[in-house]
């Protein structure tokens, strides 16, 4: 391919991420990856109920990819970033196109987890942080257990209230960002149809809810004294 012809591809790529249409294919995109994402640390997670010898296998395993779990991490990482800026440039030409607040917002056809996701983003992103310190790297742990006993770890880092609670009241947010984000998601790749929207958003709740039970069950389990003697 000849300098020329790359160079209007590139401007064609540039073209089409400064765009509206652009940011929110990339929404869309990275978006799903993440919901994928989700989807399998949920089933994971639920192991726990399978006991500490299957727990800990898995988390075995996880560390035996070692290298590949880096890169894997990495790429989740790059992919969440490009999601967040995304939705933020976004969130700065809605705001550049209407630079008067309403006087009176009265919302007809947004919802209120479309209108929070410019906030829950960066919660999330916050807790994400977090809860790699506590579950994956200890520092936030209270007694965290390095030797690989990752069914410990989840039930004396969910003993604490405040922990366990808070943990509960950010997968409800996540599932209220996912909820918008699922159906919204085929808007963004032009698939939204009158006959089939109504359906999306009724499988986004229900997927969205399905996600709250199973994250949550883990340390309300923990709280309510439904584990193995560690």
């Amino acid at each position: 391919m000849s300098a020329a012809a790359t160079a209007i591809g590139d401007s064609r790529i540039a073209r089409l991420y400064r765009s509206t249409v652009g940011k929110k294919a990339i929404m869309a995109v990275t978006g799903l990856i993440l919901f994928g994402f989700v989807l399998g640390h949920m089933a994971g997670n639920l192991q726990f109920f399978l006991g500490p010898e299957t727990l800990n296998h898995y988390g075995r395993k996880l560390r035996e990819l070692g290298p590949l779990l880096w890169v894997v991490r990495l790429a989740l990482l790059g992919t969440v970033a490009l999601h967040i800026t995304a939705a933020f440039q976004l969130w700065l030409l809605n705001r550049a196109a209407r630079p008067e607040r309403y006087v009176k917002l009265t919302p007809t056809t947004s919802t209120y987890a479309s209108r929070t996701m410019i906030w829950s983003g960066p919660i999330l992103l916050a807790f994400v942080i977090y809860h790699l310190m506590h579950l994956t790297f200890g520092n936030a742990h209270p007694d965290f257990n390095h030797d690989l006993n990752v069914y410990a770890n989840v039930v004396k880092g969910f003993q604490q209230p405040a922990v366990a609670i808070c943990y509960v009241a950010v997968m409800a947010l996540l599932c209220l960002h996912l909820y918008h984000g699922v159906w919204s998601m085929f808007q963004s790749l032009g698939l939204s149809h009158p006959k089939y929207t109504p359906k999306i958003k009724r499988f986004a709740a229900a997927v969205s809810l399905l996600l709250l039970a199973g994250f949550s069950s883990v340390p309300l389990a923990v709280l309510a004294g439904f584990h193995r003697s560690i």
